[in-house]
């Protein structure tokens, strides 16, 4: 293919006139250096590398680069950075051209300007996140520089343009759709008020032609009747104002199309029914110490002229808008019937209104950001502005990432949701549902495979992967940020502890019913005061989840109970009160007994504590039980502690004595890297340990980690030291802690 077999005869002929409108209109800001770096990347985009091709709607992006060149232009300032960079961008794809080159060719600034529009590009993919609301604002988010913005919505200009006539139903709607919800509301915002009417009057005419045509036929049809109707209702007020000797302009126009159509719909009348089809502006030239005084001069003119309508009356003079703005509005009764309204305020305020911060750039209907509006403002007062390079100068160095403060994430459906900043992947799944919250497990961001920690960033997809045996944690509170995540997290976790409660309750109660004990629920709180719990729940899901044994419990019970009755006036006992029975534990050998007593004495009924479980080796001390058999405690065991501060009469000194050799019960907790074998190489070094026997493991894995709960038999503390050391020097083992 050759560069003249790639356009139409009617495209070669519009683009030679574009060409000539372009060069006539830059004037000497194009060099010939520009024109012929950009005809030769064209064609060699075009013949060579095939990037400039025909989209699947038969649209020749060379034709419509140099309409939106053009249309920049005539709508916002023959700019060279921006008419170059529209020209150019689409062919830095691949590796043919990069923003590298562009700056190199012709400088940082138009490299800049190319870098957003190719950054900005991705976000149309996701279609069915350009109807959000949020889209507009991850759009000033992307963009990076303001001039991105201009470009986009002139191209949409040119595009409504060149597709009146277009095969693709379909295609047209979808692209005026577009245009009415996200450019309107965009052109609206920046000032450019002639482009954003155009770009309502096209939509409406893509969206229901029929609608459009009746209305601009009939206007038509009216037009000299119109334009004679205007002349002749300013007519006595002009002759009015100059008799009071007032300065001023009167101007008079007809509604855009949409507009129209829009106070038709709101008001549900024909044409002939509307009240501001008319609109009269009167602006008055008068210092501002007369402004005021001359508005209400000029309302009391037109009021003795034509009859007011006082439901249709606005003062914003003696009260002005909360932006600044100030006018009298008034709808009067003009001549034939017809209702017009009249807009009347000071050169002034009309400066204000059409430039400052007051102006209507506010699109209505449409929920406004305070940051933006101001932005946006600022925007439009440079278009405005005298002086088109100074302007674009200015534009320059304009910060467009106004939404810092958060960010904008799509689902896989092309649905857009805004977070705050710092949001993770599991504030994402909260956001969605709390069930898809609760049960997540991880996710995929772009492809990849995320963990329930990734920050969120702008631009990102994000599909949550949930599993029905995940349940919210506490540790989720230090990695959620939202406020909704986080009480979803506490409610749940809440809600299992107690669940978690009643089921400890329940087993409580039983266990009390076996020893025949009565339950007493202020002794009770004493118990779990005494154990260093501050509410009942964490008591019981203590108990539940195995961290307390409930004999223990019982036993702690019973002693408080011993003790009120000692308050009573019982007599006090002592450890000298308790008679040590003499006798073997159960299953237990008299050869066997290893452990010494108070004053070397063996063959005592003792009992190894659940809580602690202590082995040989262990710093010990027993504690005398209410039933004379005595409880073994590693030294630096919490209930242990607890029995001191309580009962200090009924602790006992005791020792290890004699040989080891027992199988003493110990728990190791082991942390490590979720790797293929791990817990078959854990394993397989405890059963080549000598005199150690596994006999219980319990794995949970979760986010590439594992927690492992081992049950082990063991003769002594130095073999359980030497196989935590063992186990800790296996291949992704992190640590080791016995329990």
């Amino acid at each position: 293919m050759t560069h003249k077999d790639y356009f139409t005869r009617e495209e070669k002929e519009l683009m030679l006139r574009l060409v000539k409108k372009l060069v006539g209109a830059m004037g000497d800001q194009l060099t010939t250096h520009d024109i012929a770096t950009v005809h030769r990347l064209i064609h060699d985009g075009i013949v060579q590398a095939g990037l400039f091709q025909r989209d699947q709607y038969g649209l020749n992006p060379v034709v419509r680069h140099l309409l939106t060149a053009a249309t920049l232009c005539d709508n916002i300032a023959p700019d060279r950075t921006m008419v170059i960079a529209t020209m150019i961008y689409n062919l830095c794809r691949g590796d043919y051209l990069d923003t590298k080159r562009v700056s190199k060719l012709f400088d940082d600034d138009i490299a800049r300007v190319v870098h957003g529009l190719l950054h900005v590009a991705p976000l149309y993919k996701k279609q069915a996140a350009v109807a959000n609301e949020n889209f507009h604002k991850l759009l000033l988010t992307f963009a990076e520089d303001v001039r991105v913005i201009l470009i986009m919505t002139v191209d949409r200009l040119a595009l409504m343009r060149a597709i009146n006539h277009h095969p693709n139903e379909k295609f047209v709607h979808e692209i005026a759709s577009e245009s009415r919800y996200l450019y309107a509301p965009l052109a609206h915002k920046l000032g450019l008020y002639a482009i954003k009417t155009e770009l309502e009057d096209l939509s409406l005419k893509y969206l229901n032609r029929k609608v459009f045509s009746q209305i601009a036929e009939r206007l038509r049809a009216t037009k000299e009747e119109r334009e004679k109707y205007v002349q002749d209702f300013i007519k006595p007020i002009d002759q009015r104002l100059k008799a009071e000797g007032l300065r001023f302009e009167l101007k008079g126009r007809t509604k855009s199309i949409n507009s129209i159509w829009q106070k038709m719909q709101k008001q549900g009348v024909d044409l002939s029914g509307i009240y501001d089809l008319f609109a009269i502006r009167i602006i008055l030239d008068t210092p501002p110490r007369d402004e005021k005084r001359a508005c209400w001069l000029a309302y009391s003119v037109v009021t003795d002229i034509y009859k007011a309508n006082p439901k249709r009356f606005k003062d914003w003079i003696t009260i002005p808008k909360s932006n600044g703005y100030e006018s009298l509005h008034i709808t009067v009764y003009g001549p034939g019937n017809k209702w017009v309204e009249v807009q009347i305020r000071s050169k002034r305020m009309d400066e204000t209104a059409e430039r400052g911060v007051a102006a209507h750039w506010r699109y209505k209907g449409i929920k406004s950001d305070g940051d933006v509006d101001r932005w946006m403002n600022e925007v439009r007062q440079m278009l405005e502005a005298s002086g088109q390079e100074g302007q674009m100068s200015l534009m320059r160095n304009m910060d467009t990432n106004l939404y810092n403060d958060e960010v904008f994430v799509f689902t896989p459906k092309g649905d857009l949701f805004r977070l705050p900043q710092g949001a993770t992947l599991l504030d994402f799944a909260y956001h969605i549902h709390t069930r898809v919250g609760s049960t997540c497990m991880g996710g995929r961001v772009d492809g990849k495979n995320q963990k329930i920690n990734y920050r969120l960033k702008s631009g990102d997809t994000v599909e949550v992967i949930t599993s029905t045996t995940q349940m919210p944690r506490l540790d989720w509170l230090k990695i959620a940020v939202t406020s909704r995540a986080r009480n979803k997290i506490k409610s749940a976790i809440n809600e299992r502890q107690a669940h978690q409660a009643q089921l400890a309750r329940e087993t409580l109660q039983r266990r009390f019913k076996n020893r025949k004990v009565e339950l007493d629920d202020s002794t009770l709180a004493r118990v779990i005061k005494k154990m260093g719990y501050k509410t009942s729940t964490q008591f019981l899901v203590a108990i539940q989840e195995d961290i307390i044994d409930v004999n223990d419990v019982v036993e702690q019970y019973e002693a408080m109970l011993a003790a009120k009755q000692d308050e009573a006036g019982n007599a006090r006992a002592t450890a000298q009160d308790f008679v040590l029975q003499q006798q073997p534990a159960h299953d237990a050998k008299p050869d066997d007994d290893i452990l010494t007593i108070g004053d070397d004495v063996k063959g005592v009924n003792y009992k190894l504590a659940r809580c602690c479980n202590p082995i040989y080796g262990d710093r010990i001390q027993g504690f005398i039980a209410s039933d004379g058999a005595i409880k073994i405690h590693r030294h630096d065991c919490k209930n242990l502690q607890h029995l001191r501060q309580r009962y200090p009469y009924r602790i006992i000194r005791t020792r290890w004595t004699g040989k080891a050799g027992n199988r003493f019960v110990a728990t190791l907790k082991v942390l490590g890297r979720d790797d293929i074998g791990i817990v078959s190489s854990i394993t397989s070094v405890i059963n080549k340990t000598d005199n150690c026997l596994l006999r219980g493991i319990n794995i949970q894995s979760q986010g590439g980690l594992f927690e492992g709960m081992l049950t082990v038999n063991v003769s002594d503390i130095t073999l359980l030291d030497e196989l935590s050391k063992r186990i800790l020097n296996v291949k992704g083992v992190k640590e080791v802690e016995r329990i």
